[in-house]
């Protein structure tokens, strides 16, 4: 898989000379290369289209594009079937510590404004949505299709699933990102840098504000200046209580993610711990969130 690959992005039709790709760590949907070509460094991510997560790579290229001209993302100098050429970016690549960091979340929240209120308007026509709820039950419907050994406790997650869709309430829509990993933000300096649209679409701006604690595990501190910041206003009882909504969703959401990729995904990842530990997390969340809506 990885040799094919290889010789896939050492030979796109952009090269007009002899390069070397060079594998480059991360990337659960994707394998992705570093390429030096005429005094300047890129990116290769080569991938297909993954139905079962929901991926389809016009939508990942036009969110991609729409980012790089709202400023927050690295310019696509290239694509082709089954590939996209970045410009590299020099920086460091953030890990959950590092966003935790007062002066990091600060900047991430700016990011993902700009991301929210920006972006859209520099999209193509024909962008996808992205509803962590309706993207949960295709998961289990996909679970039970493959006969996956997790199937005897998809009703309770599908009914607790539902409970939360009603929970979270109406909700204004703004363009996302959808995947808020430390990986995804890298800090060049000046600028920080949101990278992979796998996931972009339409949604409600919790869900990035909640998969952002969620994945980099915030402080309830952390996650009421997140919620006072973003919404220039303090956070009522209703707020609350759809944002807990949300957060479980996407913990959820994480397990389920990582349920379907054992059946699918031929990376070397062990995707059975991370399922074991989203699965906790949720639970954990969700008795949390149980005794928020009782108060």
């Amino acid at each position: 898989m990885l040799n094919a690959a290889k010789k896939l992005a050492e030979n796109l039709s952009c090269w007009r000379e002899s390069v070397v790709a060079v594998p480059l760590d991360g990337g659960l949907t994707n394998t992705n290369f570093k390429v030096h070509y005429r005094n300047a460094d890129y990116v290769v991510r080569i991938g297909q289209d993954i139905p079962e997560h929901g991926i389809m790579r016009f939508n990942e290229l036009n969110a991609s594009r729409a980012a790089y001209r709202a400023g927050i993302s690295p310019e696509i100098t290239h694509s082709e079937a089954g590939a996209m050429v970045i410009r590299f970016i020099e920086g460091e690549t953030l890990n959950a510590a590092a966003v935790r960091k007062p002066d990091m979340l600060v900047r991430i929240l700016a990011l993902l404004k700009t991301c929210h209120l920006q972006v859209p308007k520099h999209l193509n026509a024909g962008i996808l949505s992205f509803w962590v709820f309706q993207v949960n039950r295709h998961y289990a419907a996909t679970l039970k299709q493959v006969q996956s050994h997790y199937c005897g406790e998809l009703t309770q997650l599908m009914t607790l699933n539902a409970a939360l869709e009603t929970a979270v309430g109406r909700v204004n829509i703004s363009f996302c990102h959808n995947d808020m990993l430390a990986a995804n933000f890298i800090d060049g300096g000046e600028k920080l840098w949101l990278i992979d649209w796998d996931y972009a679409g339409f949604n409600s701006p919790l869900f990035d504000l909640a998969n952002l604690a969620a994945n980099n595990e915030l402080s309830q501190q952390q996650e009421f200046w997140l919620l006072e910041s973003y919404y220039e206003r303090e956070v009522s009882d209703k707020l609350w209580r759809s944002y807990n909504a949300m957060k479980c969703a996407s913990l959820l959401r994480e397990a389920l993610w990582s349920m379907v990729s054992e059946h699918f995904t031929e990376l070397d990842f062990d995707y059975r711990a991370y399922t074991a530990e989203n699965l906790r997390r949720f639970y954990s969340a969700h008795s949390q969130f149980v005794d928020i809506a009782e108060a």
